[in-house]
């Protein structure tokens, strides 16, 4: 079993560029599905992932 554990006094790395990522731009994508978010890095504009919701009926 993989353990979480929160850690709130360091900043992820981009995989692309490695900068320090102290923020993260997003864009909102709407399809009949309902919405979706796609994250890329600040630095490099680089895709880092997609958010994901069960259900269209959740917005």
């Amino acid at each position: 079993m993989l353990n979480l554990i929160e850690k709130n006094d360091t900043n992820p790395i981009c995989p692309y560029c490695g900068n320090t990522l102290t923020s993260l731009w997003y864009q909102l994508l709407t399809a009949w599905l309902g919405k979706r978010y796609i994250y890329f890095c600040p630095h490099c504009s680089k895709f880092l992932g997609v958010s994901h919701r069960k259900g269209f009926w959740m917005g």
